[in-house]
């Protein structure tokens, strides 16, 4: 039908505008942005967010993800990991304190997906990278091993780690939490799951911080960054969603 005199015609919307300058050109992301970092948010892509995961996820309940920031964006007060195509969007969230910037983990994907970390740096804005990892996917809506063969009762809450040195200059913390971390999307098992957890060092100074959501996977293995080795060892303090409450001392 023709335009009446004085009509306006409809501008094309191009894709940078739809997509809002996303370069995975993911329909959710624009709700995603909105809901979990702000409406109004300043929210830009780049490159020195750095997030690393296999190409295939071979075992979609098990997804190795490690997230850096490039010290030149400034300080980071929030690293906040999201992937568009799961049923639950929310990864964790994690605060550097007085850690650098860089968390490593293991989560589910339920199908092929961005996966994204948003870091918000000390001046309010947000800065996004991300990457692409394909997989066969159910890893969300599948009860883990220690739920099918019951021996999650007799482990929760244990921890294991060790601290050692991968490069001169820098301590790393890698840490194993026993728990189900049940998504709630299993028929009859709801959702139980680590959601917080406290490093601090010997002299009771918090480290890092970390809230934990239902992707992470089954008995999560977290690795932290430091400067140098924490004083006295690092202290793990955390509770989960149904308040049993964790405490453990790595040297």
């Amino acid at each position: 039908m023709a335009l009446g005199a004085g009509a306006m015609a409809p501008q094309a919307v191009s894709a940078a505008d739809l997509f809002e300058g996303d370069p995975f050109k993911s329909h959710p992301w624009v709700d995603m942005r909105r809901e979990f970092l702000g409406r109004n948010a300043r929210v830009t892509f780049d490159e020195r967010v750095v997030v690393l995961g296999p190409a295939f996820a071979e075992d979609p309940m098990n997804v190795p993800v490690s997230v850096r920031v490039d010290p030149a964006l400034g300080r980071v007060e929030r690293i906040v990991v999201l992937v568009d195509r799961n049923p639950i969007r929310k990864v964790l969230s994690y605060e550097p304190v007085a850690a650098l910037p860089a968390v490593a983990f293991r989560f589910k994907l339920e199908q092929a997906s961005a996966v994204r970390a948003a870091v918000r740096l000390a001046d309010g804005r947000w800065v996004v990278g991300g990457a692409w990892v394909d997989s066969a996917g159910g890893g969300c809506t599948a009860s883990g091993q220690s739920r099918k063969d019951g021996t999650w009762a007799k482990t929760l809450g244990e921890v294991s780690g060790k601290l050692f040195t991968p490069m001169p200059g820098t301590s790393r913390l890698r840490l194993k939490v026993m728990h189900p971390m049940d998504t709630g999307l299993v028929a009859g098992i709801p959702a139980f799951y680590l959601n917080r957890l406290s490093l601090r060092d010997g002299d009771d100074r918090e480290l890092a911080r970390l809230q934990g959501f239902e992707p992470l996977s089954e008995n999560p293995v977290f690795s932290f960054d430091f400067t140098s080795p924490p004083r006295g060892g690092v202290q793990i303090v955390g509770t989960d969603n149904n308040g049993n409450r964790i405490r453990s001392r790595v040297q």
